[in-house]
């Protein structure tokens, strides 16, 4: 494996400070799974090149695996040959002072951005280049990725599943190899180890500054955790936390709103029998939710209904289905999310009868809209807590005063059930601005009933722990 870094700022030796490696030497540092060397092909004042060349020894990379791997692939593979996790765990061990953007010699250059050019000449890249140039390109570098043809003397068998890649800009040195750190295994979508929690506090640690405001974090954060959903919603939390960066519901996985359980049909220890007695499958709090308030709006006799914060449509087409619903609108201040309900509702999809009786439209619920109006009934599911704190009044008085339907239906998180989840730190969902107890949600819907001239009832939805109570609070309105 090949990476080059390449720097055209005066004095380009420079460099050398900064990774703390001497120009004028040729230095290996042994890894768990080979040698990692590194040289410099050119050095001078105009141009200085440095280059980290990764020798994979495949036996001591079989040796370094927890579980035993009895095929001839750990043995004869490209592993050796292509960056990926492999090069970016030997980056970590080689220029760790240099991703800290430490420089005892050149200090201030070490926070300085600085022309560079880094090359990777067989990078596997799943997703082809098109995934290269989005991942790099939003960093605000310039992107050439060419396809690694199979075989240049058969061109008909077409390209293989490596490029190469050059990024070109300016940026600190440290950003660039924490970025590479991050981006080799996510472009190759595999790791050579085994990803625990730890991982979590390097993706942070090295996203510092840049993923947190990534148009494709989401996807970054699955890949570089190997799609360990605990890992991925743990992260994507402490991203979101730790930058303040705004979010949008659509890239994000929410945590999955039911604690773990045992698997019904797992066997007994010992026992070579699946259990008997097997129960059905929990229904997911997401359909609980979406019933709940279903027969939220039956009970009152809502018969028009507009989903304030609709997000992609479920549960607009839950209530297209159903012939007691005369009229559905839907509304989100995210045009994204708007295209993602047409796509799901689109006319070719539904039933003539259904496409009649749906309106879609794009509105930021902190504004009065006159296409709010007239409605038997507003749902506000699972959107409160995506509102910052200070613009809620804003959105009571459009819903509650100015629209002002005769029943509005809201659930939010119930913030005490979170201690179920197993390694959640912070909100369900990276984009929460504030989760609420349920006295919080009570107090809540009693100062909104009493300003605008409602009564209000509280369900639960989902299973009521005596403890902490269910995990989701909905209050239902009526005027």
């Amino acid at each position: 494996m090949l990476l080059t870094i390449t720097t055209t700022a005066r004095p380009a030796t420079d460099l050398g400070y900064l990774l703390v490696k001497h120009p004028g030497r040729v230095q290996a540092f042994e890894q768990s799974f080979g040698t990692a060397h590194v040289f410099y092909p050119e050095a001078d004042e105009d141009r200085c090149t440095a280059a980290l060349l990764l020798d994979v020894d495949p036996i001591k990379l079989a040796r370094t695996r927890r579980t035993p791997d009895l095929s001839l692939g750990q043995y004869v593979n490209d592993r050796p040959y292509a960056a990926s996790s492999l090069l970016a765990s030997a980056m970590a061990n080689v220029f760790r002072t240099a991703m800290r953007g430490q420089s005892r010699e050149r200090p201030e250059l070490a926070g300085t951005p600085i022309p560079l050019r880094i090359t990777l000449p067989a990078l596997p890249c799943r997703g082809g280049p098109e995934l290269a140039a989005s991942l790099f390109a939003p960093l605000g570098w310039r992107v050439e990725a060419c396809p690694v043809p199979l075989d240049e003397g058969f061109p008909e068998w077409g390209d293989s599943r490596y490029v190469t890649l050059t990024i070109e800009g300016e940026s600190t040195l440290a950003a660039a190899l924490n970025q590479l750190y991050v981006l080799l295994p996510v472009l190759d979508d595999s790791k050579h180890y085994w990803v625990a929690a730890d991982e979590v506090d390097k993706l942070v640690r090295a996203g510092e500054g840049w993923l947190a405001a990534h148009p494709a974090r989401a996807r970054i954060t699955r890949r570089y955790l190997a799609n360990r959903h605990r890992l991925v919603r743990t992260a994507l939390a402490r991203l979101a936390d730790a930058d303040d960066a705004p979010d949008d519901a659509l890239d994000r996985h929410p945590i999955d709103e039911e604690p773990p359980v045992a698997d019904p049909t797992a066997a007994e220890p010992g026992s070579a029998e699946p259990a008997e007695d097997v129960a059905a499958p929990p229904v997911p709090l997401a359909e609980r939710r979406v019933q709940a308030v279903l027969d939220a709006l039956r009970a009152e006799h809502a018969a028009t209904v507009i989903d304030l914060g609709c997000g992609s449509g479920r549960l607009l087409s839950r209530l297209l289905q159903e012939p007691f619903f005369e009229f559905v609108a839907g509304t989100d201040v995210s045009a994204r999310a708007i295209e993602a309900a047409q796509r799901r509702l689109a006319p070719g999809l539904l039933p003539r009868a259904q496409a009649d009786r749906l309106n879609l439209f794009t509105a930021a619920l902190t504004y009065a809209d006159q296409r709010f109006h007239g409605y038997d009934a507003a749902v506000l599911m699972e959107v409160i807590e995506h509102v910052d704190p200070p613009r809620l009044p804003a959105v009571e008085r459009v819903v509650f005063g100015d629209a002002a339907p005769r029943v509005v239906v809201v659930t939010t998180p119930n913030a005490e059930y979170n201690v179920r989840y197993e390694n959640l730190t912070g909100f369900r969902h990276p984009d929460h601005r504030f989760e609420w107890t349920r006295a919080e949600f009570d107090a809540w819907t009693a100062r909104v009933a009493g300003t605008y001239g409602y009564r209000v009832r509280h369900v639960p939805v989902g299973d009521d722990d005596p403890s902490v109570g269910a995990p989701t609070q909905m209050g239902v309105f009526i005027r």
